[in-house]
C-alpha cells in the first residue's frame, strides 16, 4: 500500500481534533508528529510505511516528553485561602475599632490583596502590629500583636 502525505495530515489533523475531548496534549503532539511526517513525506515520497511510523514515532516523542516535563516542572501558582490568611501579621495604617473600619497592610499579597479593610474588638491606633483573627467577607478581624500596646487608649 502506498501511503502518501495525505494520509498523514489527515491523520494528525483527526488526532489534533480528538485532543479537544481529551485535554491532556497527548494526542496533540502524535498529530503534530504526523503532521510532520507528512512534510517528510512531501520531500521523499518513496518512504516505506516502516519508516514513516519510525519517524512518527521519533518526532512525536521528544514533544510529548516536552509536554510532559513542562508540566511537572510548571511553578505553583500561590493561592491564599480564608484559612491561610489567619494568623499574618500585618501594620494597621489607619486605626480600628469595634465599629470603626480600620486599613491593614501586609508585606505580601494576602487573598488578593495587600491592604485590607479591618476590625477590632478594641481600639487599636494606626502604626500598631496587628495578626488576622478571622477573615469576614471583605474586612478582617485582627488584634494588637502585643495586647498591652493598646491598652489605655479612649476611643
Amino acid at each position: 500500500m502506498d501511503v502518501t502525505w495525505h494520509y498523514w495530515l489527515v491523520f494528525g489533523l483527526a488526532l489534533a481534533v480528538l485532543e479537544i475531548f481529551t485535554g491532556t496534549f497527548a494526542l496533540l503532539c502524535f498529530g503534530i508528529g504526523a503532521a510532520l511526517v507528512s512534510l517528510v513525506l512531501l520531500l521523499i515520497p518513496s518512504l516505506a510505511l516502516w519508516a514513516c511510523l519510525l519517524i512518527w514515532l521519533m518526532l512525536s516523542a521528544p514533544i510529548f516528553a516536552g509536554f510532559l516535563w513542562r508540566a511537572r516542572n510548571k511553578p505553583a501558582d500561590k493561592r491564599w485561602t480564608a484559612d491561610e490568611a489567619l494568623g499574618e501579621v500585618g501594620l494597621l495604617t489607619v486605626a480600628a475599632d469595634a465599629f470603626e473600619k480600620g486599613r491593614v497592610r501586609f508585606q505580601k499579597p494576602i487573598l488578593g490583596s495587600d491592604e485590607w479593610p479591618c476590625v477590632a474588638d478594641i481600639p487599636i491606633r494606626a502604626g500598631e502590629r496587628v495578626r488576622v483573627t478571622a477573615v469576614l467577607g471583605g474586612a478582617m478581624r485582627v488584634e494588637p500583636l502585643s495586647p498591652a500596646s493598646s491598652k489605655g487608649l479612649t476611643p
